[in-house]
């Protein structure tokens, strides 16, 4: 299986698994959109920008407070939420949420596979 097609599997793979999620995008750490399952009018350019900003801020902020390596970056608002969180060196996983997810299942499921897409890389 090729890599493109083992993360498209991957993402798709954790947006049946939480049929609530709006999207689920993973992109370089530069901010431009690797693969992505997004609902509605979505722009995966935008998203992916955003990401990375929230992430690249959140390593800073882990690295100066000296907490090691950054794990995820929640971002709650009052009709959703986006959580981002590390998939190795390179990307960072974005999972949209509605207003009311569940966010212990979001947290669970996305961590397992933010881990495996970072083998991936």
């Amino acid at each position: 299986m090729a890599k493109h097609d083992a993360l498209k599997n991957h993402i798709e793979t954790l947006r049946n698994a939480i049929p609530e999620l709006q999207g689920v995008l993973l992109a370089s750490n530069e901010g431009l959109p690797i693969a992505h399952s997004l609902s509605g009018t979505s722009d995966p350019n935008r998203i992916a920008a955003m990401a990375a900003a929230a992430s690249s801020l959140g390593r800073r902020i882990a690295d100066s407070m000296n907490m090691a390596t950054l794990g995820e970056v929640s971002i709650q608002g009052d009709e959703g939420a986006m959580f981002v969180y590390s998939a190795g060196a390179k990307a960072v996983l974005a999972v949209l949420g509605a207003q009311g997810s569940n966010a212990g299942l979001i947290h669970l499921e996305s961590r397992q596979t933010a881990k495996d897409i970072g083998t991936l890389f």
